[in-house]
Formats: C-alpha cells, sequence, structure tokens
C-alpha cells in the first residue's frame, strides 16, 4: 500500500461563482502514480469551495457557464440568495466575527467589510461538501463515460488563490 499527495492551486477571478473542472489534472496524477487499485480523496480545504461530481455538458451560457452549472447556480439561490447587506437574511457575519476578521494581520476586510457578507457561499460549501471520493480501478479513477469532477468557489466577493488537495492511497 502506497500514499501520494498533490495539492491543485487555482485563481478565482471574483465576481461570480467559479468552477475549474479538475478531471484531466485527476487523472494524470493517478496515472503518474502507478496505483492499480486504490482510493481518491479530492478535498478542498475552503469552507466557501465545493467540490463535486457531475455530468459533461456540451453547452456553455455567455458567462461561460455549463448549462448544469447554470442550473445549479440558480436552484442554490433560491435557497440561499445573495447576501448584500448585513441582517437581510442572514445573521452571518456577527458583530464578534466582524471585529475578529478586522484585528487579522491583513487590512483587507477593513477597507471593505462587506467582502464578508459571503453567508451564502459558507451554507453551500456546507450543502454540497468539501470533498469527493473515487475508487481507482485498473489505474483509472471510476467516473463513468461521462462524469467530470469540479472544484467550485462559491465566494465570489473577491478573487483569490484557492487549494484542493488530492491523496491517493493504493496498490
Amino acid at each position: 500500500m502506497r500514499a501520494f499527495f498533490k495539492k491543485i492551486v487555482m485563481q478565482t477571478k471574483g465576481k461570480k461563482v467559479t468552477y475549474f473542472n479538475i478531471k484531466n489534472e485527476i487523472e494524470q496524477f493517478v496515472e503518474s502514480s502507478g496505483v492499480e487499485k486504490g482510493l481518491l480523496v479530492v478535498q478542498s480545504p475552503h469552507t466557501t469551495c465545493s467540490v463535486i461530481f457531475e455530468e459533461m455538458v456540451h453547452d456553455y451560457d455567455f458567462n461561460g457557464y455549463e448549462y448544469l452549472q447554470v442550473d445549479l447556480n440558480k436552484s442554490l439561490n433560491k435557497l440561499f440568495p445573495p447576501q448584500e447587506t448585513e441582517g437581510e437574511y442572514y445573521r452571518y457575519p456577527g458583530p464578534k466575527h466582524m471585529a475578529f476578521a478586522q484585528q487579522g494581520e491583513d487590512d483587507t476586510y477593513i477597507k471593505d467589510p462587506g467582502l464578508l457578507l459571503n453567508g451564502p457561499a459558507h451554507l453551500k460549501g456546507s450543502l454540497l461538501g468539501a470533498s469527493e471520493s473515487f475508487v481507482v480501478w485498473d489505474g483509472k479513477v471510476q467516473t463513468g463515460e461521462y462524469g467530470d469532477v469540479y472544484f467550485v468557489d462559491w465566494d465570489y466577493n473577491r478573487p483569490r488563490k484557492r487549494n484542493c488537495y488530492l491523496m491517493l492511497i493504493g496498490e
């Protein structure tokens, strides 16, 4: 039994939910490991991000979203409408959290406290989860013929670097 690790770093653009199709990177990672049978975990360490497994899609809207992403965004926005001001729909962030954020070394939140209005992103991340696990069989990630793996950043308040961790255990 062997274990392999990899970190994928992605840059979001801000202003909209960001989807990264990471299936090719995952397949290359598994192939380079030489593992024939094992378990692959794909995980986000960020509380406003998710890792999801979804069918590949051929159609895109004018914003560059795949149609299933458009449908997912619309559905989740019905559950969790955008947060434009404190106290509207959401209690988060509370006064103690605001004070905590403004005490940090980074003065980003002092300059723009509105960046903390990301309650819906946290709720979407909680609902959809931060990881997916996949069986590796005969050296291939078992995503089926049409399955893709996406890293999603629900927090569109500002551009950020995001990490995704891969851990493969197998033989």
